[in-house]
């Protein structure tokens, strides 16, 4: 009698956390669907009202019907396993989105086709919905191409098993695998000779981008900035950046009083970043090499925003390459 009593009990526990789990939590799916790793966005809109994806705000489809749809898509979708999103954040989405009202219209595309687009393209945009995601120009997978000397292959397998192969890339570059955002998508829904096309446009027409990052930190004395500048390539396959220069925007009224790392330029205005800039020059950063700057500024001043350009290898349009310098978050605010 008190092991049938014990199984029951059992079994009630687990009923009712499967209840709690099917009936999913608003405020925590709000939480994760404004987060930055929650992509969908990019589709479905800021706030679930649609824009390439459809809008999914007060749809009142059922947690079953919203499953499948995350897991098993009927369209162009990628499909998303449990390894990146949980059948309780799928029931907190689905919570989420069934407390908002509907919506008359849906928004507008992230990303809209340029007048006069190519093929390829066309392709990457409207039809598959990747320049959602990843921009007009596809600016970070061109990046992740460059670091490895990529072929199609590799295009392929992103595409299609990007669940597994994304972390291997990053493996393969000396980085710890970073959290995968993106599913795989179907090869029935986006057929390989299509995918084919948008390959010969990143790779021919756009061409590969040479994968620098910077960092930015605040030193241990106050007004000192450290700057990090790394060429994330392959030794041997990834693209070298010649031709670099580094600026570092200065908010109003800032002095620079020291700095460190060769090449140091000085500070001038900028017309492009509308500001006054200190610069340095690099000749070229190879795969897997790095340079260290120091920055200190006077007593009330700072560092509005950097960026750093390169000319060679230049973009498909013949324009200089650059990247944003990645600046320091603010602590998080404790209650």
């Amino acid at each position: 009698m008190r092991q049938v009593l014990v199984a029951t009990v059992f079994l009630f526990t687990l009923s009712l956390a499967a209840n709690a789990a099917a009936q999913g939590n608003a405020e925590e799916g709000k939480k994760l669907w404004e987060s930055v790793d929650a992509r969908c966005r990019d589709c479905h809109g800021v706030k679930g009202e649609g824009g390439f994806g459809p809008d999914l705000a007060g749809r009142q489809l059922s947690l079953d019907q919203f499953k499948h749809a995350v897991r098993k898509p009927w369209g162009i979708m990628p499909m998303f396993t449990e390894q990146l999103l949980s059948d309780q954040n799928i029931a907190n989405f689905h919570a989420y989105f069934t407390s908002l009202p509907t919506v008359g219209e849906p928004g507008p595309w992230r990303t809209p086709v340029p007048a006069g687009a190519p093929k390829g393209q066309q392709l990457l945009i409207a039809t598959y919905g990747c320049g959602q995601c990843h921009g007009a120009v596809m600016q970070g997978p061109r990046a992740d191409g460059g670091a490895i000397a990529a072929d199609f292959e590799w295009f392929r397998k992103m595409t299609y098993e990007h669940t597994t192969i994304m972390p291997e890339h990053r493996k393969l570059l000396g980085e710890a695998p970073a959290g995968v955002r993106m599913g795989n998508f179907s090869p029935t829904r986006v057929p390989e000779p299509e995918l084919q096309e948008i390959w010969r446009y990143v790779r021919d027409d756009l061409k590969f981008r040479a994968p620098l990052v910077s960092r930015l930190t605040a030193g241990t004395s106050a007004g000192t900035y450290n700057l990090v500048v790394q060429n994330e390539g392959l030794v041997g396959k990834g693209l070298t950046a010649e031709d670099i220069t580094i600026k570092l925007a200065l908010a109003p009224g800032t002095k620079v009083t020291n700095t460190t790392g060769a090449g140091y330029q000085g500070v001038r205005n900028d017309p492009q970043l509308k500001a006054d800039v200190a610069v340095w020059q690099l000749p070229r950063l190879g795969p897997k090499q790095e340079q260290t700057y120091t920055i200190t500024v006077g007593s009330g001043g700072g560092i509005a925003r950097g960026q750093v350009s390169w000319t060679k290898p230049a973009q498909g349009t013949g324009t200089p390459d650059q990247i944003n310098v990645a600046m320091p978050q603010p602590p998080p605010q404790t209650r």
